[in-house]
């Protein structure tokens, strides 16, 4: 099973939001194996790679997976030793052939595309986590988003 997240760049946690994801992930994820799939920009991302960090303290068949969108830029480099600290494994999707600036649409677009589950932190309409979010709609993922709003 694979769990992925996307939400604003600017997200103001919580510890309802928190609990609903722990609550959420308790029920559709349980005890059996789950790649959590994990942008790692932003402070969504970082509540996200929190709660599943949280999660995966009680449930060790969890991975938590960073999904880069770059291998070549210098100042990536240095991220990517940091990100090694801190989850299970990196994976690179096979978009090198991508131009760099799009390379985060077309990492979010695969995470989307790879996932069974969905967990959003979206509060409004507009920009690249909503982008994403309407991507899984139409991709008719199983979304669910912590802020419920409906978007």
């Amino acid at each position: 099973m694979i769990v992925t997240f996307c939400g604003h760049a600017h997200f103001s946690k919580s510890e309802e939001y928190e609990r609903k994801i722990l609550t959420f992930l308790k029920e559709k994820v349980g005890d059996q194996p789950a790649d959590m799939f994990l942008g790692g920009y932003g402070a969504f991302d970082s509540f996200a790679y929190d709660c599943c960090k949280k999660y995966k303290g009680t449930h060790p068949n969890i991975s938590l997976v960073f999904v880069t969108p770059y291998l070549s830029v210098e100042y990536q480099k240095n991220h990517l030793y940091y990100q090694q600290t801190r989850y299970d494994s990196i994976l690179y999707p096979e978009i090198e052939d991508k131009p760099p600036r799009f390379a985060i649409i077309y990492r979010n677009r695969w995470m989307i595309e790879q996932a069974d589950y969905v967990i959003c932190g979206i509060t409004h309409d507009w920009g690249g986590a909503y982008q994403t979010y309407q991507y899984a709609k139409r991709k008719k993922k199983h979304i669910f988003n912590v802020t419920e709003k409906n978007i």
